[in-house]
């Protein structure tokens, strides 16, 4: 058995190539130190809130909560990243094991007989033969390919685990967004719903006094048609209440034909949130995306040192020993062990410039992963910047929308008084309160906006600071051997 490992002794220090390490990319376009768009001063900044990685209990609403830990637990989108994790990280352990060994057991039965008389068995015996031994073989990585493969399949594995950090960030930002737009459209039903009624009301009175000779038939009209046009806005509303719902079910993991969630718990607005930006290169590690994205292209140039290698040449050991048992015409003979081992090279003279085509088409595939890192990163700090400016000009226009709803209520108010008392006609007093359903509508789908861009402005900084790619994977998948730390690279 000595001689069995003693090859396989000499060639591990031949073994103990390591890949070079892969530096992380940096941005083409130099990033500044802060964000345009950021506009609160230092006391505002310090007062800021730092998201953390359950953003959307900020907004204060149970309801909202309930539905994004449900998603996150029964959104199917996620679990599909999981099992891309569970995929790619068998896909690691199976370019790890090309490192180590591999170890069988061979056995064997064999049984001969000629049926001749005995003279003729000393020339032709029959035979029995048990045979049980081992084999060895083993592929020594001389030039790090199968490392560079190994620590490829690694990346491979932090990108997916990353991937599932975005797919919760997704998916619960989805959740938020559709919760608000259920919620606006519900508001927006009660307010047209009211305003439907008080116009139907108002035709009535309009009928009365036509029937009185005290109006007009263009009144009456006129007044029957703005009952009408109030309501044809109902239906479109109850369309997006329910499409909203459908929505929110599908995010759930529920059935889309039961609604997941009542319209009868009370619900205002959330307050406005001042968010603790931090500088646009702390993208960079708060993103799932561009994470994922940096561990595709050190995946990629890992595999382009396993390309590189294949110019190297390649060192095979296999060995083989075990014990036989030999019986000659049922002559039992003494147990015989036996071995044998081997060595062999092979190095690559001539391809037809295979190996370099191979080498050039991984080049090309990790410049498009870093091409692909830069656009994500600029597109990063775009998403933020844009999501940041909207916030603040919504917010200027939710300010302005509500003096101005508040003039034209006050304004309803004495025209109601007016038409009572005759001094104005029934058209003016129209005009007036299709301004207060105008305003009011506006003011709806402001606080709806400024919502959804709260939400898309925790979308676009990464959900919760420095929440790393494992946070987001149950416990059932986050687990990392400590085989699997030693593949990382530095």
């Amino acid at each position: 058995m000595k001689t069995l490992f003693l090859p396989l002794a000499a060639a591990l220090p031949l073994a103990g190539c390591t890949t070079a390490p892969v530096p992380s990319p940096e941005p083409a376009v130099p990033l500044s130190p802060a964000f345009r768009a950021a506009g609160p001063g230092t006391a505002a900044a310090e007062a800021a809130e730092a998201a953390d990685a359950r953003w959307w209990a900020g907004f204060g609403d149970a309801t909202l909560s309930a539905l994004v830990d449900q998603a996150l637990q029964q959104n199917h989108d996620i679990a599909a990243a999981l099992q891309r994790v569970r995929a790619a990280r068998a896909g690691l352990d199976a370019q790890a094991s090309r490192l180590m060994p591999t170890l069988g057991v061979q056995a064997s039965a064999a049984r001969s007989s000629t049926g001749l008389p005995a003279p003729v068995k000393q020339g032709l015996p029959d035979t029995r033969s048990l045979r049980l031994g081992v084999d060895l073989s083993w592929e020594v990585d001389l030039a790090g390919g199968l490392r560079a493969a190994r620590d490829a399949a690694s990346a491979d594995a932090r990108a997916a685990a990353d991937g599932v950090a975005g797919a919760r960030l997704l998916v619960a930002s989805e959740v938020a967004r559709q919760y608000f737009v259920w919620r606006s459209a519900e508001e927006r039903l009660r307010i047209v719903g009211a305003l439907a009624a008080a116009q139907r009301e108002t035709a009535q009175r309009v009928e009365s006094r036509w029937r009185e000779g005290q109006a007009s038939a263009f009144d009456l009209d006129r007044a029957r048609a703005e009952a009408d046009a109030f309501e044809a806005q109902l239906p479109p509303l109850r369309t997006l209440s329910g499409v909203s719902q459908s929505q929110l079910a599908v995010l759930l993991g529920a059935n889309p034909s039961a609604p997941p969630v009542s319209a009868a718990s009370g619900f205002s607005w959330p307050a406005l949130r001042v968010v603790a930006t931090g500088q646009p290169s702390e993208l960079l590690q708060r993103r799932p995306d561009l994470r994922a994205a940096e561990a595709r292209f050190v995946a990629e140039s890992l595999r382009g040192q396993e390309a590189r290698a294949q110019w190297w040449p390649k060192l095979f050991v296999s060995a083989v020993a075990g014990r036989q048992d030999l019986q000659l015409n049922a002559l039992d003979l003494a147990a015989a062990r036996y071995g044998n081992v081997a060595l062999a090279l092979a190095a690559p003279i001539f391809n037809a410039g295979r190996i370099e085509a191979g080498i050039q088409a991984q080049s090309a595939r990790a410049a498009e992963a870093l091409q692909r890192w830069q656009q994500a990163v600029l597109v990063a700090v775009r998403e933020v910047e844009d999501s940041l400016l909207a916030q603040a000009q919504e917010q200027q226009r939710a300010q302005a929308l509500a003096a101005t709803l508040a003039h034209r209520q006050r304004s309803l108010q004495h025209a109601l008084r007016l038409q009572r008392e005759g001094q104005i006609d029934l058209l003016s007093l129209l005009d007036v309160q299709r301004s207060v359903l105008a305003g009011e509508l506006a003011l709806s789908e402001s606080r709806l906006q400024q919502q959804l861009d709260a939400v898309q402005l925790f979308r676009a900084l990464g959900g919760g600071y420095g929440t790393q790619a494992t946070d987001a994977v149950p416990a059932r998948l986050a687990a990392v051997s400590s085989n699997d730390a030693e593949r990382t690279l530095p």
